[in-house]
Order: C-alpha cells, then structure tokens, then sequence
C-alpha cells in the first residue's frame, strides 16, 4: 500500500462531541488532545515522516474567552507534559502560524519545543498554531517584498518555489493527504498553498473518537486514488 510521507489533519468536531455527551466544551478538547496523542504515537509506525495538525486557527481568536483561555491552557499543558515523552520518542516538533502578538509565556514554550528536538528524526510534528493559509501566503508576500525593496531579490526571481521557501513550512514536503474528522467538507483556510495537490479524505467521526483504524482507513483510502497532478498517467509526488 502507498504511503504518504506527510499527512495533514483538520482536527474538527471536539465541540460537537462533547455537546452529543452532554458534556462542555472543554471536555471534548481534553478528549481531543488525547487523541492527538494516539495519532502521534501511530503515524510513524505506519511510515508517516511527517504530521501536521491544524491545533489552533487565527479565526479562532474570535471564540468566547473563556474558550480560547481554555484552548491556551491545554497548549501548555500538552508541551509541559508530553514535550519530554516525544523528545524521547525521537519526534521533532515544528510549529507554523503567526507568532507576533503572542503572549511571551506561549511563544516562550514554542521555541522550547522546537529547540529541545530540533535534531530528532523519527517523526516531523508540524504544529499549526495562530495559523491561517491567507495569512501565512500574505506573510510570505511582504518578506519577499521587503526582500526586493532593500535590493536582496530581484522580482523577476520569484518563482513558485522561491516563494514557497518564504512560507512557513520551508523544508517541510507539501502534505500528500489532508485528512478532516466531524464530516465538514472544507479546508478552513488550512495549508491553501501547500494542499494544492493533496488527496482529501473527510471522514464522520468527531476528532476525539478518531482512532488507529480511522488513520489506517484513510490511508487505505489514499492508496486507492491515482495522483496526476494535472497530467494523464499516475505520477509520484515531488516533494
């Protein structure tokens, strides 16, 4: 079975979870990092390289307080708790999105995750944090623009490559599947550029129920589709 290096997640429907339970909010986000945690262990034992999830939007500063504090309180307990367990596991976390206008205690907690295991090679976790794809794109558009202002780059030389290492997710493969839970058929403004070729799986489960044998399934379901990337015959990836 074909198996994509990089897989992509839109970790949808914690909220909905916890509403079919009677439960808060809150309690489907603590379910929804511990499946997190179960999708981390299994990807590389399934032969991911890479794993990017969508963990917070920048649209989704525009949820309740309380919310969002909730949300912040989590990060910090997923980073403080299990940093040491996926720096021994060999897992290297990267993290894209906006970092400006963060509060110093989270930006300081990013960085350290991405320092301690910056030389791990067992499996890439792309954390998507104060991410959104337009943003990340207009990002990238005024580096560039800087870049020609102070006479470092010729305009001429932006080709669709020099512009995707502008991106935040320089040096990272562009996912080949982008997997989304709870049944919602969009992307969210997730990884626009990045996603332009990938295989789309959605599958019903809410997030916090999304197990080992939904990733296998989604899995089974990329190997089944012919990639051609615009041509007529099936072609590989180029990363």
């Amino acid at each position: 079975m074909a198996t994509p290096a990089h897989v992509a997640i839109i970790m949808d429907g914690n909220g909905r979870w916890a509403k079919a339970r009677g439960l808060p909010r809150l309690a489907g986000h603590r379910a929804g990092v511990e499946a997190l945690r179960n999708a981390v262990r299994a990807a590389p034992e399934l032969g991911i390289s890479y794993l990017t999830v969508y963990a917070f939007s920048s649209e989704n500063w525009s949820r309740p307080k309380s919310e969002v504090s909730d949300l912040m309180g989590l990060l910090k307990i997923f980073i403080r708790r299990d940093l040491a367990d996926l720096h021994r596991s060999g897992v290297r976390v990267r993290i894209i999105g906006d970092r400006e206008g963060l509060e110093p205690d989270i930006r300081a907690l990013l960085e350290e995750a991405e320092t301690l295991t910056v030389a791990n090679r067992a499996l890439t976790l792309v954390i998507a944090f104060n991410y959104g794809g337009r943003d990340e794109i207009a990002r990238a558009a005024r580096r560039l623009a800087m870049a020609v202002q102070r006479g470092e780059l010729d305009a001429g030389a932006i080709t669709s490559d020099r512009f995707a290492a502008a991106l935040d997710t320089a040096g990272i493969p562009d996912p080949e599947l982008v997997i989304r839970t709870s049944g919602e058929l969009r992307l969210s403004n997730f990884l626009l550029w990045q996603a332009a070729y990938s295989e789309l799986v959605f599958l019903p489960c809410f997030w916090p129920d999304f197990s080992r044998e939904h990733f296998v399934e989604a899995l089974r379901v990329f190997a089944g589709r012919e990639r051609r990337f615009g041509g007529i015959e099936p072609q590989e990836a180029v990363s």
